[in-house]
């Protein structure tokens, strides 16, 4: 696991499903998948994002490991696996494991993402974050601003991010591809990572 951090994408949403998915049965498989990610990560959430149990980073690593392989012979064998083929939930499902994969996976999937983007398969957010986390692991400033950086240098509860690229007009850049002005963005991350308890 890296020392970047990002908002989880949680499905929360259910889609109606096309009438004609193409391929249900990898749909299915991509939530599998999805569900068993957001369980270990939700489980290390609870315990404390600034103590990291040795068992949950290695099954979390195992996990990303798999799916790694795993979304890399998917878009190997049927490029990006859009709406028409695995439905939209199955689609934002694949993006996660895209964006939990390896460094050298993410870079080689990159074009993909961003054909997909372009093509309208793939939300602008979804898209943004893959920029910037590639961008970020290869030590270059990130472009919209969805990187904090590792748990341990944030100022107590408030996200620290990496480098970003013209500061001044990032919320303009966010908006383009449907993301939350950056103070909106703090605020997330900020209760997601360390909710209140009740």
């Amino acid at each position: 696991m890296t020392g970047i951090v990002t908002a989880l994408l949680v499905l929360t949403h259910t889609y109606a499903q096309a009438p004609a998915i193409k391929n249900p049965e990898l749909r299915e498989e991509l939530l599998k998948r999805v569900a068993a990610d957001q369980a270990v990560r939700n489980e290390w959430i609870k315990q404390d994002v600034r103590k990291l149990d040795e068992a949950v980073l290695k099954r979390m690593e195992q996990i990303d490991a798999d799916n790694s392989a795993r979304i890399k012979a998917i878009v190997t064998r049927f490029g990006w696996p859009g709406p028409a083929l695995v439905g939209k939930d199955g689609t934002e499902a694949a993006f996660l494991l895209v964006q939990h994969a390896d460094h050298e996976t993410q870079k080689a999937i990159l074009p993909i993402v961003t054909k997909a983007f372009r093509s309208g398969e793939l939300s602008g957010q979804n898209y943004a974050l893959l920029v910037d986390r590639v961008l970020v692991r290869d030590g270059r400033p990130q472009v919209y601003g969805t990187q904090a950086k590792a748990f341990n240098q944030w100022k107590g509860e408030e996200p620290v991010f990496e480098p970003i690229e013209d500061e001044a007009n990032l919320d303009a850049r966010r908006r383009d591809v449907g993301l939350p002005p950056m103070a909106e963005y703090r605020r997330l991350l900020k209760q997601m990572y360390f909710p209140k308890k009740r």
